[in-house]
C-alpha cells in the first residue's frame, strides 16, 4: 500500500498552512501526490475538476496551483494554449536528499 512520505505531513505542511498561510495548495499537492501516485504518471485536470475533487473553489483552486509551481513543488505544462494543463508533483527534498548522498 502506498504511504505518504513523512516529509509532507511533519513539514511541508506546517510551511504551507502555518508559514505561507495556504492550506489550499497543501490540499492541492497532497490530491495530486496521491493521483499521481494511483496512475503512475502525472495528473491532466482542469481548475475545475481539481476545485470538485478536493472540495474548494475553482478560483482556490487556480491560486495553489499557482503557488505550488513557484515554490517548485508542481510542474505544470499543457500541449497548447488552450489543452487542459498535466501537473507533476515534485518533491525536492528527495532530489537535495540524493545530491548529499
Amino acid at each position: 500500500m502506498p504511504t505518504i512520505d513523512t516529509y509532507v505531513t511533519d513539514v511541508l505542511m506546517r510551511d504551507l498552512v502555518g508559514h505561507d498561510r495556504r492550506p489550499v495548495s497543501f490540499l492541492v499537492y497532497l490530491w495530486l501526490a496521491a493521483e499521481q501516485q494511483r496512475r503512475g504518471l502525472a495528473v491532466q485536470i482542469s481548475y475545475s475538476a481539481l476545485a470538485e475533487c478536493i472540495g474548494v473553489s475553482k478560483s482556490a483552486a487556480q491560486s495553489a496551483v499557482h503557488w505550488l509551481v513557484r515554490r517548485r513543488l508542481l510542474a505544470a505544462g499543457k500541449e497548447n494554449a488552450t489543452a487542459t494543463p498535466r501537473y507533476t508533483v515534485l518533491s525536492p527534498w528527495k532530489d537535495l536528499a540524493r545530491r548529499r548522498s
